[in-house]
């Protein structure tokens, strides 16, 4: 089984973390830009934490046999401090990177007008940068939020089909699937989606332009929710290809519209170092 996790945050992962994804089938992953916990102060902090994951989160997922992209934003927490409103003019210069597969996340958290603003600017840089867009929606007053972020897709002129709005429920999926756009699921231990309600929108909704995710970070969560998912779906009656194109094809036909995504490379176990960590230079 190959999995592609398409929203995860291995930056607050452990790198026990990306062996055990290996373990599971897991080849190759795409990490968005977030809003990290503590907030920032200035853009520098946002452009090293790009070059982060430009540059040793592909290397540190590499050396277990993980191929790393990414997607670059201002995310929507953030764009409500006007010390981060520079990022804006620092992204053009970054989504000209060969790993940037996307634009994101972008979007909404509380659906103020400094969101919508900076919302309206990253999918202008997406046209710009002819990127696909990965979309926040809120986890308050969803619905509210997934029916004005397709409104605000809608004006900037994007095809619905370089836009995957994440993040989705039993509540929200309808109108995007209406939509075109892609159709992204968060699978929780506790909050958003669970392995048995994904599998049950599977069912109603069927496997075309669906992306589940695991959207770990320094929250509870889990790297391995994909991998139950897929199992899931297995014992639900699905079989094999459905698995392989809700949780392989549908990532890779989505990130692949940017024309930069390659899966040749870290798709090999990586070699052991006689050592309790990663290779180091």
């Amino acid at each position: 089984m190959r999995i592609f996790d398409p929203h995860i945050h291995m930056s607050s992962r452990t790198t026990d973390d990306y062996q055990r994804m290996h373990a599971a089938g897991v080849r190759a992953v795409v990490e968005p830009a977030f809003w990290l916990g503590q907030p920032r102060t200035s853009v520098g902090s946002f452009l090293d934490y790009f070059d982060a994951l430009l540059g040793w989160e592909p290397y540190r997922a590499a050396q277990y046999g993980i191929r790393h992209h990414c997607a670059l934003a201002l995310n929507p927490k953030e764009a409500n401090d006007p010390r981060c409103a520079g990022v804006l003019a620092e992204l053009p210069r970054y989504l000209l990177k060969d790993s940037v597969v996307a634009v994101g996340e972008v979007g909404y958290d509380s659906m103020t007008a400094a969101e919508e603003r900076a919302f309206e600017a990253q999918l202008a840089l997406a046209r710009e940068n002819d990127l696909p867009v990965l979309v926040h929606t809120p986890h308050r007053d969803k619905a509210a939020g997934t029916r004005r972020t397709l409104h605000v897709v809608r004006d900037a002129g994007i095809p619905p089909e370089r836009v995957l709005i994440d993040h989705l429920n039993e509540p929200t999926v309808g109108m995007v699937a209406d939509s075109g756009c892609w159709m992204g699921f968060s699978i929780y231990p506790d909050t958003k989606m669970d392995p048995g309600r994904m599998v049950a929108l599977l069912k109603e909704y069927g496997t075309s332009r669906m992306l589940v995710n695991s959207a770990a970070d320094w929250g509870r969560s889990d790297p391995l929710k994909t991998r139950e998912v897929a199992d899931a779906m297995l014992a639900a009656g699905f079989g094999d290809d459905d698995v392989d194109q809700v949780l392989w094809r549908n990532p890779v036909a989505f990130y692949g519209q940017s024309g930069r995504l390659s899966l040749e490379a870290g798709t090999e176990a990586a070699p052991d170092y006689a050592g309790n960590t990663i290779k180091r230079g």
